[in-house]
């Protein structure tokens, strides 16, 4: 009896030679679909590289069936999937993220039919996943695609998905220490050539993305998009009124409130300084930079080679490293290998929970510092009020106080 195929996913394929020792292929991520083998990362090994291509294959071979009232039990789940890539995926706000918690889902289920899920299949994923909040949010789109595949007619029913609980939420915020820490690590990296540090000053960018984030609370995907003058589609900071409009024009307001707050005078006059102080160009007198006379912020907040950061997270991690903010780890590769790598509880959300935390130490009002920060008056007694100095002060002293007469 033949095995039920598993459909395409990734696989890791070691370095392949021939017979008189001649490279046939480099190690590193492969799609296997059957029999076929295709190369998913060009020999750089790089992961999110391979799950892109993944994603890109399934929704390239796999157009959806859209013939309406089908048996789930008859119908492939790659088919839900295929078509919520196509239609709903390309709308969210991170689409290749969609993309790539997609393809960790194909690569377990194959080609599973819808009817086969059950409670069992949904803890057993989880359960190989870590039981972690990843997990969870890779089989919430899974049912979000099902009951979108459901609600447009083309099967008569959908499984329950079953969601490993969630994981309690993180709390770590940053000691002004730390927060320094991270300053002079981002402020003084430099590139390397031939094992030296050269002149070249590659982490800045990153310190003045930590300015920002550390005095206004704001999420990184705002901070990165933010613009020094009004710009169509992403927000931008007021020079003249310090207000930083984090939303967009016209934009949609979502769960993720992005309400315009107002900057504290040190950060504005920062911001300012950057908009006109021309970049440190390295190869100016060689003429090679095609940055020579740039502003630090020309035309965004926080900029890279002169453009906008798309994504910080990984010089973030480096910063953060080199500021000794975390600890190692040994891990087997997936050649085998032991390889020692670097873990943190930091995150670029963290500067957020740190924003709200020196907020309710400083015996911010709450009120305005919920406004400030864009989250409700609720979430921020519930998640920070303990740091205010008020914290319970009224229940402490009457505790101990006499009884009245």
């Amino acid at each position: 009896m033949s095995r039920t195929s598993k459909g395409a996913r990734l696989v890791w394929r070691d370095e392949s030679r021939k017979q008189d020792g001649a490279l046939r292929s480099r190690a590193g991520w492969f799609i296997r679909d059957g029999s076929t083998f295709i190369s998913a990362c060009d020999g750089t090994g790089i992961r999110e590289r391979a799950e892109k291509r993944l994603a890109s294959y399934i929704t390239e071979k796999y157009q959806p069936v859209r013939e309406r009232g089908r048996d789930p039990v008859t119908v492939a789940i790659v088919d839900a999937v295929s078509f919520y890539l196509t239609d709903v995926a390309p709308c969210h706000a991170k689409p290749k993220e969609t993309s790539g918690r997609m393809v960790a889902v194909m690569n377990w289920f194959g080609d599973m039919m819808i009817g086969d899920i059950h409670g069992k299949i949904c803890r057993d994923y989880a359960r190989a996943h870590g039981d972690g909040a990843a997990a969870r949010r890779q089989l919430e789109d899974l049912r979000a695609a099902l009951n979108h595949y459901h609600r447009e007619g083309y099967v008569t029913s959908t499984p329950a998905i079953v969601l490993p609980p969630k994981s309690a939420p993180r709390d770590r915020w940053l000691t002004r220490d730390e927060a320094a820490a991270l300053l002079r690590a981002a402020w003084r990296m430099r590139q390397s050539w031939k094992g030296q540090p050269s002149d070249r000053r590659t982490g800045r960018h990153v310190a003045r993305f930590i300015l920002v984030a550390l005095y206004t609370g704001t999420r990184s995907a705002a901070i990165c998009g933010a613009a020094v003058r009004p710009t169509d589609g992403v927000g931008h900071v007021d020079l003249q009124r310090g207000v930083f409009y984090r939303r967009a024009a016209g934009r949609l307001e979502t769960k993720k409130r992005q309400p315009p707050v107002r900057l504290p005078d040190r950060l504005l006059a920062h911001i300012g300084r950057w908009a006109v102080t021309p970049l440190e160009i390295k190869t100016k007198g060689r003429g090679k930079s095609a940055n020579i006379g740039r502003m630090i912020a020309r035309d965004y907040v926080v900029e890279w080679n002169g453009k906008p950061i798309q994504s910080i997270r990984k010089a973030f991690r480096s910063v953060v490293e080199a500021a000794g903010l975390g600890w190692y780890k040994d891990v087997v590769a997936p050649d085998g290998s032991i390889k020692r790598v670097f873990r943190t509880d930091v995150t670029l959300h963290t500067f957020r929970h740190t924003a709200a935390t020196w907020l309710m130490q400083q015996g911010s009002d709450p009120w305005a510092a919920a406004g400030f920060l864009g989250m409700t008056i609720d979430m921020l007694i519930q998640t920070y009020g303990h740091h205010h100095p008020d914290f319970q002060a009224e229940a402490t002293r009457a505790i101990v106080s006499k009884a009245r007469s």
